[in-house]
């Protein structure tokens, strides 16, 4: 459970506010259809676990609370779709296939699955993805049901094991670099050398593997990437991954809007940048505050698709 970042948060909050904006940790007692609690905006780190708070943000969005993140697109959202968008962007990716279940989903039956065609295309999926590769929930994180995939066999082996998650295999980039990338409000990008294979504590703990010009444009490139995935789907606290190979980085996972930002596994310097930009995005859009009026954000992907 993170215990380091709200403290923190709300700290800096009242510290750079000067009195005229105060931070607190949201308080509920009750939740009456369309009341209005009175909060200006609020950071949701833990509504992805708990649905009840997700009932109580879109209450408090409906009533001109701004919420970081948008929690009717974070409800919507999953990775195999931000992948198809990333598409569309020119973002480079690693080839991606997605699986249907292992299992029936519960109350379906196999006529449910008449649009279906069995078997699947195997052949093209593994000369497309490769191996080794991974596999992931279409929609997961936190590492959770995250396999590496070594040939066929392996892959039934361990799809066997998934239930009725749906899956996606996703062709392994052999790194020189990776990274992973704060994003805050669309503008504010802080880009961290990380090490995904070392142990939790230790993934911040290394260094750029790139130097010179090739840096510099590397990490120009990667800031540049960063602010139009977050544009597209509109999150305001979010962190990206690249793995860099050949010089080209490739997004991994960036769909992470409740994303790690605690003291004890980022470091300290990444910790302060995180805390500082969160608490100056906060100010800024509680300063933008109108009681009352929808004040909710969506990226460029659903405010394009409704002009």
């Amino acid at each position: 459970m993170e215990d380091t970042f709200p403290w923190a948060f709300i700290d800096k909050v009242n510290e750079l506010g000067s009195g005229e904006i105060i931070a607190e940790p949201v308080h509920i007692d009750k939740l009456e259809q369309g009341a209005d609690y009175g909060y200006a905006v609020i950071i949701d780190r833990i509504s992805h676990d708990v649905p009840f708070y997700r009932a109580y943000l879109k209450n408090a969005a409906l009533n001109g609370t701004y919420i970081i993140n948008n929690p009717f697109w974070w409800s919507a959202d999953e990775k195999f779709f931000n992948n198809a968008l990333m598409t569309k962007l020119g973002i480079p990716l690693p080839k991606t296939v997605l699986l249907p279940s292992h299992e029936r989903p519960t109350n379906t039956t196999e006529t449910s699955f008449r649009n279906l065609k069995f078997p699947h295309d195997w052949e093209y999926i593994f000369d497309y993805v490769g191996f080794p590769a991974y596999m992931k929930p279409h929609d997961g994180g936190g590492w959770r049901n995250v396999y590496r995939i070594e040939n066929p066999e392996d892959l039934w082996n361990k799809l066997g094991e998934t239930e009725q998650l749906v899956m996606m295999v996703q062709e392994e980039i052999i790194f020189d670099d990776y990274y992973r990338v704060y994003c805050l409000g669309r503008k504010y990008v802080h880009i961290m050398p990380y090490e995904p294979r070392n142990e939790p504590h230790l993934r911040y703990a290394t260094n750029h593997q790139t130097n010179g010009e090739e840096l510099e444009k590397l990490l120009k490139t990667i800031h540049d990437y960063t602010i139009t995935m977050n544009e597209a789907l509109g999150y305001d606290f979010n962190t990206v991954e690249f793995a860099v190979r050949d010089g080209i980085p490739y997004a991994i996972d960036f769909c992470n809007p409740a994303p790690d930002a605690d003291r004890n596994s980022v470091g300290e310097e990444n910790f302060a940048w995180i805390v500082e930009h969160a608490a100056l995005f906060a100010i800024e859009k509680a300063k933008e505050y109108v009681p009352g009026k929808p004040n909710i954000s969506w990226g460029n992907f659903v405010k394009d698709s409704i002009r």
